[in-house]
């Protein structure tokens, strides 16, 4: 099954499904198949899944979900199916899947997220917030998603730091203009 779904092998996936395979079966990681599937961006696999009743809230031992795997890699087909099935969007702790999409610069799945109303300014475990995360790795155009949802810009990590002192610590010209002229201040 695994091989299957990291291969995109729809037919076999439903093969083994109709076998009478665990759709909330996890590999050796504890990753379910729908986790596998979405990371891979397999929208019809994930569609499958999540008809055959695949635990759309089930987390791995590290605490990722479906959804938190596609917002690596923005998939926005997935994102919504995952949504549509009752993903969580906003997690009382922990990372949220806006945290996961800045952080790995998809832009059109922080604006989706921001959009379905995700918490703009919610803390990750790192102390970041989401614009942080994007300003972070350099992603500009995640960063001018998050800022057009009017963030606290000038919000502070328990280390101190902004995403302006990120933006400039790291020489990311780019992002340090649209912070700035997104009031960030340091």
């Amino acid at each position: 099954m695994f091989r299957a779904v990291e291969e995109g092998d729809f037919k076999e996936v439903k093969l083994l499904l109709d076998r009478g395979m665990d759709p909330n079966t996890t590999d050796s990681k504890g990753n379910s198949i729908l986790m596998i599937a979405a990371r891979k961006g397999a929208a019809e696999i994930v569609s499958l899944l999540l008809a055959r009743r695949a635990n759309v809230a089930q987390r791995s031992p590290v605490g990722d979900t479906a959804l938190l795997m596609a917002s690596l890699n923005g998939d926005l087909r997935v994102i919504r199916e995952l949504l549509s099935a009752g993903a969580e969007l906003n997690p009382k702790q922990g990372w949220t899947p806006l945290h996961y999409a800045a952080f790995s610069g998809k832009a059109d799945a922080v604006k989706l997220y921001l959009d379905v109303g995700a918490e703009k300014d919610a803390v990750a475990p790192n102390g970041y917030t989401a614009l942080m995360l994007a300003t972070r790795n350099g992603h500009a155009e995640a960063a001018k998603a998050v800022l057009y949802a009017d963030p606290d810009v000038n919000f502070r990590a328990p280390s101190g730091e902004t995403a302006l002192g990120i933006a400039r610590k790291r020489n990311m010209k780019e992002v340090e203009e649209l912070l700035v002229q997104g009031g960030a201040v340091e």
